[in-house]
């Protein structure tokens, strides 16, 4: 049987509100994470290069062009 395909998400951070491992105006891969999510919160991966849990309201997601999301995914 073949390997399922994961698909990265990736949301551009709109504002950091203190947080220093975040960066207004930067992408960050979104790790699937249903739990967090319902409560409010996108599971990171951020200036650290650890993933954390992030209120959703510093985040909005967009459409990215194949190109663009190979060459973050290739990265994140």
């Amino acid at each position: 049987m073949g390997q399922k395909k994961v698909h990265t998400r990736f949301a551009l951070c709109i504002r950091s509100d203190g947080n220093d491992d975040l960066l207004a105006r930067k992408f960050y891969a979104v790790l699937a994470d249903p739990s967090g999510e319902a409560k409010g919160f996108l599971r990171v991966v951020d200036e650290s290069v650890e993933d954390y849990l992030y209120p959703n309201i510093l985040f909005m997601f967009v459409e990215l062009a194949g190109e663009t999301e190979r060459a973050l995914a290739s990265s994140a």
